[in-house]
């Protein structure tokens, strides 16, 4: 195959006029599209923007399995929410990751969608595991373990995987000398920028490993949401922000999305027919999204998130932390 014929295997990182935007909830992208017979896992889709892209994709048809932190918190804000499923998983802890993709796996079951939409942003510096600095273990290195292990249960001919990034990527590209932080200050926010280029490049990896088998990834930015995201954030932040007032209530920001706006992105990832035979690309309002311009606003996509030699050597040295690579030779 000539180096012009690999090339265009790679979608183009461009927008196609999707006919959607910011404004789109999950329920507009969804209108039209039956997910009856389809089973989807949604990880942290109890809360915040999962709990609106499960409730979503049930209305559609779908079947979600919900993977939860927190089963009982997860088995309340779901109450009332038809063929959905509860399970326990902790990201932070590969044990609880192999133990849940191990139950599922005993079920026989096949998965059509697979959107790991759980994390953490902007926490005080943490440990997890073997000394592994936090929002990188949750954020990438759990969900790269998740799939990997889920990956004989993953439909051929269809499925995907969406992997919910953020425009915070870029604060940080990889820091290939210190990813767990231990020779440098902790800065919280670099860790999160490093946890969701992770996750962008995760997506690019993925995707030309499975595209033959007919399995396609995608990652994305949802948009500025005010959720239980931002849990970590002094209070004093998010007011000097401008997020909250004095008593904690959120004030309407331009541009901030609702949790049904928010959700749309990674369900139109998950579902749309109009990314039939593309993936590996980023996402951003209902459409794919264009490279970051090289000065001037956050916007777009960074360039170190979608290099594909980077993409390759972060899923080498995620297979190598965490013991597990689905497509090793």
């Amino acid at each position: 195959m000539s180096e012009s014929d690999k090339n265009n295997l790679f979608t183009a990182q461009h927008k196609i006029g999707s006919g959607f935007g910011a404004t789109s909830t999950a329920d507009d992208v969804l209108r039209g599209i039956d997910l009856g017979g389809r089973l989807a896992i949604v990880t942290g889709g109890y809360s915040g923007l999962g709990l609106e892209t499960t409730r979503a994709l049930v209305r559609a048809g779908a079947r979600v399995v919900v993977p939860a932190r927190r089963p009982q918190t997860a088995r309340e804000n779901l109450a009332g929410v038809e063929n959905v499923e509860v399970d326990e998983l902790d990201l932070g802890d590969l044990d609880s990751v192999r133990a849940f993709a191990d139950r599922f796996l005993a079920s026989g079951r096949t998965l059509d969608l697979v959107i790991d939409n759980a994390g953490i942003m902007a926490c005080p510096e943490t440990r997890v595991g073997p000394g592994w600095e936090a929002q990188f273990a949750t954020n990438h290195l759990g969900h790269f373990a998740l799939v990997n292990r889920l990956w004989p249960a993953i439909e051929p001919g269809g499925a995907r995987v969406v992997s919910v990034s953020s425009r915070g990527h870029h604060f940080s590209g990889i820091r290939w000398d210190d990813v767990h932080w231990r020779q440098q200050d902790y800065d919280k926010w670099q860790a999160y920028g490093q946890a969701k280029t992770a996750n962008v490049l995760f997506a690019v990896h993925l995707d030309a490993l499975a595209r033959d088998r007919g399995v396609r990834a995608f990652s994305l930015h949802p948009g500025g949401i005010l959720t239980p995201l931002q849990r970590h954030l002094p209070r004093e932040e998010m007011m000097a922000n401008g997020w909250i007032d004095e008593d904690g209530n959120p004030i309407p920001q331009p541009g901030f999305k609702t949790p049904e706006q928010g959700a749309a992105t990674q369900v139109w990832a998950a579902t749309s027919p109009q990314l039939d035979g593309m993936g590996g690309v980023y996402l951003d309002d209902c459409d794919i999204a264009e490279p970051a311009p090289e000065s001037g606003e956050r916007a777009g996509v960074k360039a170190w998130a979608t290099d594909r030699e980077q993409a390759a050597r972060l899923w080498e040295l995620s297979a190598e932390l965490t013991g597990v690579n689905a497509f090793a030779a």
